[in-house]
Formats: structure tokens, C-alpha cells, sequence
């Protein structure tokens, strides 16, 4: 997120266009602080800040 320039508030944001309605910037930031997400939401983290070929070139 931050070499993207994207905030907590811009992920939510980026990740409602994307269906995740129910997350909010304090609920994202609990689960990037603890380190416990699910892979959907790391995909769905990926997609909104547009890091698919990028993830997939590293791989």
C-alpha cells in the first residue's frame, strides 16, 4: 500500500467497487496489524490496488 500511495481509507473505498462492502478503515487496519486475513481478502486487497501482474511477476 505505501509504495502504491494508497491509504486505509482509499483501500476501503477501492475494495467496495470490488464487493467487499462490509470493511471498514479500522477493520483493515486490525487485520494488517494482527497479520490475520484470508487469502480472499488478500486477492481482493491485490486486485483493488490494480497488483496482479505485478504479484504475479515476483512469483
Amino acid at each position: 500500500m505505501k509504495n502504491a500511495y494508497v491509504t486505509y481509507a482509499d483501500l476501503v473505498k477501492r475494495l467496495k467497487k470490488h464487493g467487499l462492502k462490509d470493511e471498514t478503515e479500522a477493520g483493515i487496519t486490525m487485520k494488517l496489524k494482527r497479520g490475520s486475513f484470508t487469502a480472499i481478502f488478500l486477492l481482493a486487497c491485490i486486485a483493488a490496488l490494480e497488483l496482479e501482474q505485478e504479484i504475479l511477476e515476483e512469483i
